[in-house]
């Protein structure tokens, strides 16, 4: 399912967008017209939209903000605030009321020029791979609307593989930017820690998983998206990514690992990474296969602490949101989550401890390798259901972690990683490719994108 038309939108990823604009080949209202009837046309099958601001971006349409984006439609996750409109978390568990002003990432994406159309759904507060919402249902893959769109940047992931939109804001704290990528056939880089502002939400996190930035369909995208949002807010703790516009001359040491956290990936996938392996080594890169060299305790210390996170949901909502709050609401996977913390409890200010400690064993692995290859998730994409949060607790923690078994290492690390729609399944389903590298180093990750997608191009959805 996609909405491609012949229409101001056409096929324009969002620099193209943006050339077309200024040879005024097409008008801003005409593009956030044809956004808009896009989204209209696919939002019914895929669900993608936790509430639309239309008349809004119509009215922004007609005096756009400046920047490199200007005119550019989008839409926000809707966990991040974004002034006038509500923020829900994905979930019934409280009324939520419009936000007073934008939060500091939106503030940041806006001075950029993107006009939003809305907000985007997403599982409860971000903690499932899947969003699938007990009472509207969930949020599709337009390749195949039998499939899971991922998680937890579901809805912007949806939209932007179909078309509505050429780019659309997502944040990651196990995965949630790389993981609707790898399963949308989508670009999805996952900056460093502190490259992007985020709001205080995630600024206040003990170790802070979270960092935000955008899903789209291709390479370029996402570097002008990291150069705009650097000319808006700049890490002085960071070396600037800068203008990275093609692959570099330089050769890299790539590291390949297809055993995840856990669990080693589904053999289809395994083969489908070696096949990108053999890409990469075609083009004059060095590669060699390692096993995988997170510690064993990583898997329990990272659920612990994820599942602090949903105890503080928890244990905070009534403070946080008053009346409206209804702990039963929650689904059952947050509640298990909660539960996990609680027996875990003593054992927190260690896992704080050794999660903090695995950015100096990824730094240490970075003096090796320039760049470790990995499969995105270890599995196939689901069918719609499999890990539907209103089932056993159990149930659902077991396949998610045989799921997203590569993700959450650089959300503890801090360190920057990116997935690539590479591979195809058998089934015609995009299968995305992971490659991560040490702190602070985004520019070398896009130049071997770009290097990577001018080897191996991936089709639009309306092409495959």
């Amino acid at each position: 399912m996609h909405a491609y038309a012949d229409d101001a939108l056409g096929d324009l990823d969002a620099v193209g967008l943006r050339q077309a604009l200024a040879a005024r080949q097409v008008s801003i209202p005409e593009v956030v017209e044809a956004a808009i009837a896009r989204t209209r046309s696919v939002d019914p099958r895929l669900n993608a939209v936790a509430t639309d601001c239309f008349e809004r971006a119509r009215t922004e349409a007609l005096n756009p903000r400046g920047g490199f984006f200007a005119g550019i439609p989008t839409y926000i996750k809707d966990n991040s605030d974004l002034a006038g409109l509500p923020t829900g978390q994905g979930t019934d568990a409280f009324v939520p009321r419009p936000a007073k002003r934008d939060g500091d990432f939106a503030r940041m994406f806006l001075a950029t020029g993107v006009i939003p159309l809305g907000k985007t759904q997403l599982s409860e507060y971000g903690f499932s791979a899947v969003a699938e919402h007990p009472r509207i249902g969930p949020v599709r893959s337009p390749w195949s609307t039998d499939h899971t769109a991922g998680a937890s940047s579901a809805g912007s992931a949806a939209l932007v593989a179909a078309g509505a939109v050429p780019l659309a804001h997502a944040n990651d704290g196990g995965g949630s930017i790389r993981i609707p990528a790898a399963v949308n056939g989508l670009v999805g880089l996952k900056p460093t820690r502190g490259r992007v502002p985020q709001d205080p939400l995630f600024r206040q996190m003990p170790v802070r998983l979270v960092c935000d930035g955008v899903v789209t369909r291709t390479v370029r995208d996402t570097a002008a998206f990291v150069r705009e949002a650097e000319k808006v807010y700049r890490n002085l703790s960071l070396a600037p990514v800068g203008d990275v516009t093609r692959p570099s001359r330089a050769r890299r040491r790539v590291a390949v690992v297809t055993e995840g956290i856990g669990v080693r990936a589904a053999p289809e996938v395994e083969e489908l990474t070696r096949q990108t392996a053999e890409l990469i080594e075609s083009l004059g890169h060095h590669v060699e296969w390692i096993p995988q060299p997170v510690p064993a305790s990583f898997k329990d210390d990272f659920l612990t602490y994820w599942g602090m996170l949903a105890s503080g949901v928890v244990t905070t909502g009534r403070m946080e949101h008053g009346r409206s709050w209804d702990r039963s609401r929650l689904d059952r996977f947050t509640l298990g989550l909660h539960r996990h913390c609680r027996r875990h409890l003593a054992g927190l200010p260690g896992v704080i401890v050794r999660l903090k400690r695995s950015a100096r064993m990824a730094e240490e692995l970075a003096t090796s390798y320039d760049v470790i290859l990995t499969p995105t998730v270890a599995l196939e994409t689901p069918e719609v259901g499999w890990l539907d949060p209103m089932q056993d607790y159990d149930t659902v923690l077991e396949r998610l972690l045989q799921w997203v078994a590569f993700t959450p290492l650089q959300n503890a690390t801090g360190a920057p990683a990116i997935s690539l729609p590479l591979a195809t399944t058998a089934a015609g389903l995009p299968q995305g490719m992971m490659l991560s590298a040490g702190h602070g180093r985004e520019a070398l990750l896009l130049e071997l994108a770009y290097e990577l997608e001018a080897a191996r191009p991936w089709p639009l959805l309306r092409d495959a």
